[in-house]
């Protein structure tokens, strides 16, 4: 049997993701934004009930123990954002199991950083001008979209306010899928992604911000404008139908992260999805003392896919998952 050994970018692509990370690199130099490096392996993982973390078993000073590999470098950073760093940002190896397809990949580069003292319309701002630094041409204005105006525009509902039947109806229809007994932000995610997200970032960059409360992962909450329900402090970024990043304000309460982490657990029995170690060090650090402030987590495989005219994030990996 032949094994195919090469590598799935070409390597005059490699040199030009080569280029484009070192203008990462100056773009936060420039911002005196420190760069550090965290681990891939943490006594905690992610609870998120819309990620898989993936685990092993190792040898440590405290004999054999789970580790679980890291979904994103969020909780280190934090700890250090609690110790005193100041503004951060990281290159950092990423593993979320289940991740395939044309925009994924199990394992990939994050580039996440945190901006104490910034508000999330400035992180926004930032984000932007980044993306702008890296892409080769102009992509076009910035707009900002409310979550709920979204819904309304292109599936004619409130999805705070629209029951539950008719969301699992309509969803099911959208998916062609049997949906009669889905969660409320299962039927959300699956219309967001079929009829909304396929048409943003077309004349520019989208960004869409006051998702709802139950969204809401590691942001802080606030009421919407409108309806005074609790929305999350959130945004995302997108681009030719792309998710490109992912910001919040970052929640400091240590007591409603480790309430979050238990609601995450509870869901993920419901659902019949393995349990996640919490990472009870990040409480620690948040109860210390973490300063308030925007941090964003931003796919850099993707963005260099969209800056470099390639149809993968496999074609801009020296070897991505099945050929690794």
């Amino acid at each position: 049997m032949s094994i195919d050994w090469r590598p799935t970018a070409e390597i005059a692509t490699l040199r030009e993701r080569a280029r484009l990370t070192g203008q990462v690199r100056a773009f936060f130099a420039a911002r005196q934004v420190l760069e550090v490096e965290t681990p891939m392996l943490g006594h905690g993982g992610s609870t998120d009930v819309h990620l898989d973390s993936l685990s092993c078993e190792a040898t440590t000073s405290a004999g054999r123990e789970r580790l679980w590999m890291q979904t994103s470098p969020e909780f280190h950073m934090k700890r250090l954002l609690a110790a005193g760093s100041g503004p951060i940002f990281q290159l950092a190896r990423s593993v979320r199991d289940g991740e395939v397809g044309k925009r994924h990949n199990l394992e990939f580069t994050m580039l996440e950083w945190y901006r104490p003292g910034f508000s999330l319309a400035a992180l926004i701002d930032e984000t932007d001008a980044l993306i702008r630094e890296v892409l080769p041409q102009d992509p076009g204005p910035q707009r900002r979209h409310r979550y709920r105006d979204l819904f309304r525009e292109s599936v004619a509902i409130d999805p705070f306010t629209e029951s539950i039947d008719t969301l699992r109806e309509l969803a099911g229809t959208r998916g062609d899928l049997d949906m009669a007994g889905a969660e409320r932000d299962d039927c959300l995610d699956l219309l967001m992604s079929l009829a909304i997200e396929p048409r943003l970032g077309r004349q520019g960059l989208d960004v869409v911000i006051d998702y709802p409360a139950s969204q809401a992962a590691l942001a802080r909450r606030h009421r919407d404008p409108e309806g005074g329900e609790w929305v999350a402090s959130r945004f995302e970024v997108y681009l030719e139908g792309l998710e490109l990043a992912n910001g919040y304000d970052e929640l400091t309460d240590a007591d409603e992260q480790q309430a979050r982490f238990h609601e995450d657990n509870a869901a993920r029995r419901s659902l019949g999805k393995p349990q996640v170690t919490p990472d009870e060090r990040l409480v620690a650090a948040l109860r210390s003392g973490m300063p308030a402030g925007s941090g964003v987590a931003l796919g850099l495989d993707r963005l260099f896919q969209l800056a470099l005219g390639r149809d993968s994030v496999a074609e801009v990996m020296a070897f991505s998952t099945p050929c690794c």
